[in-house]
């Protein structure tokens, strides 16, 4: 069985984590109602998605 021979340094792991960050979600804004929604996705305001109503908002 593989067994690590020496501790891995604080340095030497934060150098392997280096590119395990969360990046951010993209935002676009609504054509319709101009709120920020995610690309790609239903408006959550106002039901919109690709120039069509797709949801009906409950009063």
């Amino acid at each position: 069985m593989a067994v690590p021979k020496r501790k891995t340094s604080p340095s030497r792991k934060g150098m392997r984590r280096a590119h395990d960050a969360l990046s951010a979600a993209n935002t676009a804004e609504c054509p319709n109602c101009g709120e920020i929604k995610r690309p790609h996705h239903v408006c959550g305001s106002c039901g919109h998605y690709d120039g069509r109503n797709v949801l009906t908002k409950a009063a």
